[in-house]
């Protein structure tokens, strides 16, 4: 059946070109799209990083010892396939790049090089590097027989080489680009009225290339960016006398010495340049040279400088609730009935302001909170921090395990632990991914519990361009079990029964196929049968298998994913009962959120889990059942919305082609995100 079982990674990576769609659309403001040609980039750094670096992992690996990728691929082919795409796609991005500077120089932008400076602009980067620049830089020389001193792959860099006329042997150097708060990448050049000139602080760099060599004598020098991508598995030792978070923090310290897997490169390096650099790494091979183009790290395009804000897409502030009125109880809110947040729609403040009124409210006595990633200089943190401060008991879940975000938890380990913060560390063999809070108040009626469940992290910056939910409740039973996932955590010994949530490892896999079978059952009884699912990736053989299984029974199956999807739909004799589009909008789309007939009462569940093997199997993630009339509304209309997008949507059928979803007349337009705004503004649909 792998036949029928598209591969991650090349499903990933059609993902990525709908990202890529969105810099090309011209429905999209012109620097909200330079914009997204920056998330592409970085998307494709850390698909390199990480996944591209595991499959060669495995190429190296004995024939023994190796195994068959999704979709039936070897490690060799695999690879080869996915090199070809990028190398597609590559093209594309430069096209659109190219386009994109075009179409600004019609709006009054200008990226300037280092050749098409003015006099007054030339002084004025002398400047700024002798101010800014100057003092970060630490160039590197490359000698015969000398090691080269390590290089990060957080960072661009320049090769030098410093050429004479006599014949002499050149003399090679490398200059790290430094880009930080204060070194932005871009630097805004002074401009006659209504043009805006800028310039990569590259090309500044370039252009004061001699103020740094000054001491060497060559009669011509010459700088060629490039960049390097290692592999960012996280490994530590298993040295069991050593806690996880002692093993975690010396393979965080680490991780930037990951081995590395490629080289990119200024196509117009000449080829002594190149060899050298890629020997200095132990990249002898040509399959890990790439050649691009003149400008490296082009994530940084996400923080272009806003010289035309009406350029981007103009601001929506977020909402606040209506049952929550600005300096009053949240908790007595909770406590009348379940409120459900629809970031970024709703602001995240409602969720600080309940963290914050519970660490001082006195009858509260304890707070539990589980913590994946969070903002820096968190507002959580301080929330948590202030609770213990006043004497509550607080308990802390910080995964350690989670990717790129390991330094931080660590650092938050420390912070909290010093204010009398309990932390819980992640399991050795478990990632605790749910995203889930209680509070615990003494009440006149005795103890109550009030918890959170989302989708999303606590985390205020990120809540303002993802699309997640959160729920509030005080439901009785569904409070003590998230007590009973907590009490899980600390004592991970300790098997329990859930009757209402949904959690994993414990049954979420066969609780999501017995939903699945009742379907079934249902649509063979010739009655009418459906399941609605909302996920960011559908990457299990067996779910995949058993929604094959539902469709040929006649179950009416929608998906809404936004990245990987190994589903094939409207497959005929597969899947002809399942449709599946994606959304790719201004919004990061990350909400999960399964629906299922039920004979009419539909069973409705919202959480942190995808349809992946590592969801199902190996995190700790809790889907909530939605019990309240009108947050079930809600949720119901919220997926229609979706499901009727006609200006964002794809359709995944055929999934590398993703054709975008039309609507028949200009009248039927609905954008999903626009639309949703709108829904949430007017308050009859909360009533």
């Amino acid at each position: 059946m792998e036949h029928t079982f598209i591969n991650r990674e090349i499903s990933w990576l059609s993902f990525n070109e709908r990202v890529l769609q969105e810099a090309r659309d011209t429905r999209v403001p012109l620097m909200q799209r330079l914009q997204f040609l920056g998330i592409y980039s970085n998307n494709q750094d850390e698909f390199f990083k990480i996944r591209i670096a595991n499959v060669m992992r495995q190429c190296r690996l004995r024939k023994s010892q190796r195994r068959k990728h999704s979709g039936g691929y070897t490690p060799e082919v695999l690879l080869s396939e996915l090199t070809e795409k990028i190398a597609r796609l590559q093209a594309d991005y430069n096209d659109t790049y190219h386009k994109l500077l075009a179409e600004m120089e019609k709006e009054g932008i200008f990226v300037k090089d280092e050749t098409a400076l003015t006099d007054e602009q030339i002084e004025f980067c002398r400047d700024y590097f002798a101010r800014v620049i100057s003092p970060l830089l630490v160039p590197l020389m490359i000698r015969r027989g000398v090691s080269l001193p390590f290089l990060p792959d957080d960072s661009g860099y320049l090769a030098v080489k410093m050429s004479h006329r006599n014949g002499k042997s050149p003399t090679y150097a490398v200059v790290s680009i430094p880009v930080s708060n204060t070194c932005p990448r871009f630097v805004v050049l002074p401009s006659s009225p209504g043009r805006h000139d800028i310039i990569f602080v590259d090309d500044v760099i370039r252009l004061m290339i001699d103020h740094i060599f000054f001491m060497f004598s060559y009669d011509e020098i010459e700088a060629y960016a490039f960049k390097i991508t290692r592999d960012a598995e996280l490994t530590y030792d298993e040295d069991v006398s050593k806690s996880l978070f002692e093993r975690i923090s010396v393979g965080v310290s680490n991780r930037p010495y990951g081995l590395p897997i490629r080289l990119v490169y200024d196509r117009e390096m000449p080829r002594d340049m190149v060899d050298i650099l890629a020997s200095r790494l132990g990249l002898d091979s040509d399959g890990v040279r790439a050649p691009g183009q003149r400008y490296h790290m082009t994530k940084d395009l996400m923080n272009f400088p806003r010289v035309r804000p009406d350029l981007l897409y103009t601001e929506q502030p977020p909402m606040s609730h209506p049952a929550i009125s600005p300096f009053s109880s949240i908790l007595d809110v909770i406590a009348r009935k379940d409120i459900c947040l629809n970031y970024p729609y709703h602001t995240f403040q409602h969720f600080i302001d309940f963290l914050r009124e519970a660490a001082i409210d006195p009858r509260v006595e304890s707070i539990y909170i589980t913590l994946y990633r969070t903002a820096e200089h968190s507002k959580v943190i301080n929330a948590l921090v202030n609770a213990a401060k006043n004497g509550k008991r607080v308990v802390a879940l910080l995964e350690l395990k989670a990717r790129f975000n390991e330094g931080l938890n660590i650092e938050n380990t420390d912070i909290l632990q010093r204010e009398g913060v309990k932390i819980i560390h992640t399991m050795e063999d478990l990632k605790v991914h749910s995203k889930i809070v209680l509070v615990e108040r003494r009440e006149r009626g005795g103890l109550r519990r009030y918890a959170y469940i989302g989708t999303g992290n606590f985390n205020e910056n990120t809540a303002r361009i993802y699309s997640d939910y959160g729920l509030f409740t005080a439901h009785k039973a569904i409070a003590e079990e998230i007590h009973n996932v907590f009490h899980f955590l600390t004592n991970p010994h300790r098997i329990f029964e859930f009757k209402h949530l949904i959690v994993s490892p414990f049954h979420m896999r066969r609780r999501l196929e017995e939903l699945i079978d009742a379907e079934i059952a249902r649509a063979r009884k010739g009655e009418k049968a459906y399941i609605h699912i909302k996920c960011n990736s559908l990457t299990d053989f067996d779910i995949t298998q058993k929604l094959y299984e539902a469709s040929r029974a006649g179950v009416e199956i929608r998906l809404i994913v936004r990245g990987a999807c190994c589903l094939m739909p409207q497959v005929e004799g597969l899947s002809d009962n399942i449709r599946a589009i994606s959304i790719v909008d201004r919004y990061l789309e990350h909400i999960r959120l399964y629906i299922f007939g039920n004979g009419g009462d539909e069973r409705m569940y919202m959480g942190s889990a995808d349809l992946m093997t590592r969801n199902l199997d190996r995190r700790v993630e809790v889907w909530v059942p939605l019990y309240a009339a009108r947050v079930r509304h809600r949720a119901r209309d919220f997926f229609d919305i979706q499901w009727n997008d006609t200006v964002k949507a794809r359709s995944l059928v055929g999934y590398s082609q993703n054709q975008y979803v039309s609507s028949a007349t200009e009248s039927e337009t609905v954008r999903s995100q626009v639309a949703l705004h709108d829904y949430y503004s007017d308050l009859s649909h909360y009533e």
